[in-house]
């Protein structure tokens, strides 16, 4: 035995005994098959997020007795090592398993176990304000924000890479003591947390067994989950901006509500049993509200523990808001597609930290940088295209790329993308000795630029001025540039406008879904953050701009906890219907809203629109969804019974289930695969005036028929329910010009518009 001991027989029939004699049944059952399994090297160990049927008894199985459940299924050798627990996680609320180290004989040897359902390598998961409440409609002292009391009471969780406690985002003056329902700790010292911030742990048990390291406290050494917290739920801070630009009052959507910090991310990635851990931790401490800036490609949902764990959430009244990803602008790059959770892509906010490229010729390029010195000159300097080489790796900047190239003391153009992170192309440049770098979108970003805190006068200008600058650069032997910085400015009318990365439909997991369902502020968002990122090292409020659909995720997560506030009876899918069918589908000049190429986004881009929170508070009629009522549409699905039951957490059998397609799900809006005729029902519950009468409109692309019945729907009493069916058939007026098509339906009354996006797939 490698490593071990040489017993003879009578020795193993000897502690054979003992362990039956004096372990529990549960635990003996642990050792059924290891002493068929050699002891294996570390190096050989992964870990594994294993899912185990219920266990059966009477009343709610208790920690202890849960724990020893899952141990059961442990190697013996695993369940008693007292040098390295195998046993990661036992999860308690989220899903019916466990996390564990495990070799793939161990793992061969447990899947034959009575209880045991399904297991698999964990996965790695990534991580996905002064003006952005304004830009929402929201205002001190009026409106929605006083309607709502600012979020008071409601407790929004937030999954990230901590936080810093000591920030005066996270100042608890002015806001009550949370709700008796909280069951919380906070693992820094006490003082640090107060009644903004409630509570705070770390998981990082994974990292520990794999890689050595010590606990460690949620404090936030990356930055990204101070900046989230914030977004959603920062109290007022004022004065507040970043390198000079920017200036204002910074304030999260719910300034009042109370932030409960979950460590999951140590660095860019988040393992995937910290990530449920960090969730099964919070349902149980009692939040309102989860939200979770990371994700994975999409997967069918029994994969995908983030849809499985969010279930339980809703399950227990907790509304879970989730970024949409960073891998757009390509269709079906969407993470965290599961119709109970709130899908949120990016757009941008009518604010922009601009500079200019100003070129020998005369010409001149808007672009974008939060980096603006002021003693950086206005003058022409020699320009250079990096890849003029024509490596690829040039013209990208990545790491060592010009090192034999003469960029010292000139202007570089950079082409985006490449891997290379934005802030290292403008690295390597300065390394190089250039003065200052202009960086230019590849074709598929188009027109969608970023502030970014570069290294060096910098601007970030569109695909088009980046070929209007590489022809002017080939077109005259001593070509010149100058980077001119102009400030912020506020009002652009394409905004909101979608942005390069934000992920698209379809829907993988479930194509009869529309996703994303919103869209939110995520481009260039000022929010909170732990370092100072001009040195200056006695100041505590310290803010950054941030980029991505992690922004945009906090936006509604706040936004959902106001309504929460608002509406304390609302269930989770009444507060996601009353954001979806209220949102936005014009920009801030009254057009269509557009994509990252300045045409009209399209419904992969946008969902339900652009979220809209003054009359989400108010939205007239709402879709309601009751968790059990996802599980004929998962039955649907095709899934087996034990696949529905690890997301439902409880025995499933679909032949005794009413199995519904997708489109029948009661869902704020439709996805439909055109072919024969196909009819689907939805229900709608009163939440406006007790009496009231809405009428529909349709709004159908060419060659499809879409008719509702009833045309009227007729309210005589508050929360009453009324049931309408809509027919989709092709009517042969023309053919399609593309694979997709889009269209609307919308109830109006005399107060409200309620509106549900459909897309059309064309079979």
């Amino acid at each position: 035995m490698k490593g071990g001991l040489r017993l003879n027989m009578s020795i193993l029939c000897f502690l054979a005994l003992v362990v039956f004699l004096y372990f529990p049944p549960v635990i003996s059952q642990g050792s059924q098959f290891s002493s068929s399994i050699e002891p294996t090297g570390q190096s050989k160990l992964q870990t594994y997020i294993v899912h185990v049927k219920q266990l059966e008894k009477s009343t709610t199985a208790q920690h202890d007795d849960l724990e020893s459940w899952h141990r059961s299924f442990l190697p013996f050798t695993t369940a008693t090592s007292e040098n390295h627990d195998r046993l990661v996680y036992s999860y308690k609320n989220v899903i019916n398993g466990f996390a564990a180290r495990l070799t793939e004989e161990e793992l061969r040897a447990m899947e034959n176990m009575d209880g045991f359902i399904s297991a698999r390598p964990e996965k790695m998961l990534r991580l996905q304000t002064t003006h952005s409440p304004n830009f929402l409609g929201l205002h001190k002292e009026m409106g929605f924000w006083k309607e709502s009391n600012y979020g008071k009471g409601v407790i929004i969780g937030v999954l990230d890479s901590g936080v810093l406690p000591s920030h005066p985002s996270f100042s608890g003056e002015g806001i009550p003591p949370p709700p008796a329902k909280w069951k919380g700790r906070c693992e820094f010292m006490a003082s640090e947390c107060n009644n903004k911030l409630i509570g705070a742990r770390s998981f990082n048990v994974t990292a520990k067994a794999t890689k050595g390291v010590t606990a460690e406290p949620p404090l936030d050494d990356d930055g990204h989950g101070t900046h989230t917290a914030s977004t959603a739920a920062g109290a007022f801070v004022k004065n507040a901006d970043v390198l000079g630009n920017a200036k204002g009052t910074a304030v999260g959507m719910a300034p009042y509500a109370h932030l409960a910090i979950y460590k999951v991310c140590f660095g860019p990635d988040c393992l995937e049993s910290d990530t449920i851990a960090g969730i099964d931790a919070a349902i149980e401490d009692g939040i309102d509200v989860l939200s979770i800036s990371l994700g994975d490609p999409a997967a069918p949902f029994f994969q995908d523990n983030i849809a499985v764990s969010s279930f339980a959430a809703i399950q227990k009244g907790i509304f879970v808001s989730c970024s949409a990803g960073n891998s757009g602008p390509f269709n079906t790059t969407l993470s965290n597609e599961a119709p109970w959770i709130l899908t949120v892509g990016a757009s941008s906010i009518d604010r922009s930290i601009k500079s200019a490229a100003e070129l020998g010729n005369g010409k001149e390029f808007d672009g974008e940088t939060l980096f603006q010195p002021s003693d950086f000159p206005a003058t022409q300097l020699p320009l250079i295209y990096a890849g003029m080489n024509g490596k690829p790796e040039s013209a990208v900047c990545a790491q060592g790329s010009l090192n034999n190239t003469d960029v010292k003391g000139k202007v570089v153009l950079c082409d985006r993308g490449g891997g290379i992170a934005r802030l290292d192309k403008g690295t390597e440049v300065k390394n190089a000795g250039g003065a200052a770098m202009i960086l230019a979108n590849q074709e598929t970003d188009g027109f969608s630029t970023l502030a970014d805190a570069h290294v060096l006068p910098a601007t970030h200008v569109s695909y088009t001025a980046g070929l209007e600058i590489k022809a002017y650069i080939n077109s005259t032997t001593t070509p010149t540039a100058a980077i001119l910085f102009k400030g912020t400015v506020i009002g652009d009318p394409l905004s909101p406008a979608i942005t390069s990365f934000s992920s698209r439909g379809p829907c993988f997991a479930s194509p009869g879904i529309l996703k994303p369902d919103i869209i939110g502020p995520g481009v260039s968002i000022l929010a909170a953050w732990p370092f100072s990122l001009d040195n200056t090292i006695n100041s505590k409020s310290t803010f950054n701009i941030m980029s991505g659909t992690s922004m945009s995720c906090p936006h509604l997560s706040g936004i959902a906890a106001l309504l929460k506030s608002s509406h304390p009876d609302w269930s989770p899918a009444a507060i996601k219907s009353a954001i979806m069918t209220t949102a936005d589908l014009l920009n801030v000049g009254g057009k269509p809203i557009v994509d990252e190429q300045l045409l009209p986004a399209d419904i992969f881009a946008t969902g339900a629109g652009h979220v809209n929170p003054t009359r989400a508070n108010d939205p007239g009629l709402v879709y309601d969804i009751q968790p059990n009522d996802y599980i004929p549409y998962l039955c649907g699905l095709g899934y087996t019974d034990s696949e529905v039951g690890i997301i439902a957490h409880r025995s499933i059998k679909c032949s005794e289930e009413s199995s519904i397609p997708e489109g029948q799900l009661n869902y704020p809006s439709f996805s439909v695969a055109l072919g024969p005729p196909q009819t689907f029902t939805r229900t709608v519950t009163n939440v406006g005036e007790e009496y009231s009468s809405y009428t529909v409109t349709v709004i159908a692309p060419q060659g499809v028929d879409v008719s509702v019945n009833p045309d009227k729907l007729h309210f005589s009493k508050m929360n009453q329910k009324l049931t309408y069916s809509v027919t989709f058939s092709h009517n042969g007026s023309s053919r399609k010009s593309s694979e997709f098509a889009q269209g609307y339906i919308k109830w109006v009354s005399a107060k409200h518009s309620v509106g549900s996006p459909i897309s059309f797939m064309f079979k």
